[in-house]
């Protein structure tokens, strides 16, 4: 299975994300902004970093790049894709997911390690039963998940909080706790914890996030991409 990893001008963690997905049995492959399609394959991450520099907002450049095209018919396609932070906001920007992401609650970037735990099942937590707990590490300056009332109903009523901050890990007031979101076809996923820096059991942060990786190779296995 081949996961592709877009690199946008001011993504950091490409190559963690490339390596995490090595790590969890896939081949990675190197996609860049500027690309017109996908280089055939089967899941997609969007990294995060800080896409063209986040002058104007964050995502709001990249997700008009040119492969986000082609990003767009391959999760209408059921493709799988994620978003880790700065590609969480890129997926909220192309209307791929509901919602935003703010200035963190305090105007304070935050990097530490937080808790969470799943509540949907999605391509990206396929082995990973609701209400599993995961250690991943966030670091960002605006990532305080926001929607509208009527949104974040809709959200929890169609089971697309993907993620919730466990109580008392909240980095950056998040409204209703919420650390990631799912769209109703279950294939794009966003979240603001970093699965790609805790993969390697050598470094920090342990190993939960590989689990998300492991998820999709599985959820592909049982339902290849056209």
């Amino acid at each position: 299975m081949q996961i592709g990893v877009i690199t946008f001008p001011g993504s950091l963690d490409d190559r963690d994300a490339r390596a995490a997905c090595e790590l969890a049995g896939a081949d990675a492959v190197e996609l860049w902004h500027a690309d017109r399609d996908l280089k055939g394959v089967d899941a997609v991450v969007l990294p995060g970093g800080f896409s063209y520099g986040d002058y104007l907002r964050t995502g709001a450049v990249a997700h008009l790049a040119p492969i986000m095209a082609a990003v767009k018919d391959f999760a209408a396609a059921g493709g799988p894709v994620l978003g880790i932070c700065n590609g969480f906001q890129i997926l909220c920007e192309a209307d791929l997911l509901p919602g935003a992401l703010l200035m963190n609650e305090g105007l304070r970037f935050v990097c530490r390690e937080v808790e969470v735990v799943l509540e949907a099942t999605c391509a990206w937590t396929a082995d990973l039963p609701p209400g599993t707990r995961l250690r991943l590490p966030v670091k960002h300056g605006e990532g305080r998940y926001h929607a509208e009332p009527a949104t974040l109903d809709r959200l929890e009523a169609e089971g697309g909080v993907l993620m919730r901050y466990a109580a008392g890990h909240n980095p950056n007031g998040s409204v209703r706790d919420i650390a990631g979101v799912v769209n109703a076809g279950r294939n794009v996923a966003g979240l603001m914890p970093h699965p790609e820096h805790a993969t390697d059991p050598s470094l920090a942060f342990g190993t939960d996030g590989r689990r998300i990786f492991a998820s999709v190779l599985a959820h592909l296995r049982q339902a290849p991409v056209d």
